[in-house]
């Protein structure tokens, strides 16, 4: 018996890697799975390749089902179609995980605004235009499970000040999310994932720590950095035994899980009143600013 048997799911991004990854999982585990991807390169960029029908082909060959969607999710007319298309084909809508994404790298003083755009775009508004319909729809049916993709990105990568603020928002949009959706029986969850993937291929391992001797993604599959090991997580959050688990961030790299804390408070510095600015000079540098770290992935 599957985890998800009877369960409908719509992927963004699952013609490649950790998309693709999640869809054939998700259908090995008895979901019939909405494949969305547009088929382009990693900029962004329009190419021939349909790596959905690719993906579809796989999954109905090992007994699954699946259909594929070519719409672009960072748009409202995108985001609503793939939606209709899953309960035009399956009668309904259970399950919504984006992982599509692209990049633009570049260094904050030399980033243009289309660069800046257009990351912002397919990534922070691209969850938006799925959200916006999934979720009007699974507050009707009282159930649904979102999860999204973020990144450790966020959490300060250099020379990629787009795809970092794209990927924290979309941290802030979970958290949201999932206060607001929880009375409706639906779960909001983000992952931040480690896998060889086109996008890690772009990057140079000076700019990640601990990259060398990865694998680049061609030569992935059965290492540690395949990006099928972030799918195991992925299923789990979409199944019914998650559903008491919502507004959470879990990083999922090689064999490992993760669950990352929120942001709260390490120390406070207390007045009694207004602040005095010369005292106030003088207390934070003894106390706020005794150990502070630098931003790290």
């Amino acid at each position: 018996m599957g985890k998800l048997d009877g369960k409908v799911a719509a992927i963004t991004g699952g013609g490649r890697g950790i998309g693709r990854g999640i869809a054939k999982l998700f259908a090995k585990h008895g979901a019939h799975v909405v494949i969305n991807d547009l088929g382009v390169t990693v900029a962004g960029e329009t190419t021939t390749a349909s790596p959905a029908d690719d993906v579809v082909k796989e999954i109905k060959a090992a007994g699954g089902t699946a259909v594929s969607n070519h719409m672009d999710i960072a748009t409202v007319e995108g985001g609503e179609g793939l939606v209709n298309q899953a309960i035009k084909e399956f009668g309904k809508l259970d399950i919504l995980v984006n992982v599509a994404g692209i990049l633009r790298d570049r260094m904050i003083f030399n980033m243009s605004e289309k660069e800046w755009d257009d990351v912002i775009r397919v990534h922070l508004k691209g969850h938006y235009c799925t959200m916006r319909p999934a979720t009007a729809h699974m507050r009707e049916r009282k159930y649904g499970r979102i999860i999204n993709f973020s990144s450790n990105s966020a959490l300060g990568s250099p020379g990629q000040p787009n795809y970092a603020a794209a990927k924290a928002g979309i941290l802030g949009l979970t958290y949201s999310s999932a206060n607001a959706l929880g009375k409706y029986g639906i779960t909001v969850n983000a992952i931040m994932p480690g896998a060889a993937t086109r996008m890690t291929d772009t990057i140079p391992a000076g700019r990640m720590p601990g990259a060398t001797g990865l694998p680049a993604s061609e030569s992935a599959e059965g290492t540690p950095r395949d990006p099928a090991n972030v799918a195991p997580i992925v299923l789990f959050l979409a199944s019914d035994e998650a559903s008491g688990v919502t507004g959470q961030c879990f990083g999922a790299s090689g064999y490992r899980i993760m669950r990352y804390r929120h942001i709260v408070p390490d120390k406070i510095l207390y007045n009694n009143g207004p602040w005095d600015i010369d005292e106030l000079f003088d207390r934070l540098k003894s106390t706020l600013l005794t150990d502070l770290g630098t931003p790290r992935m």
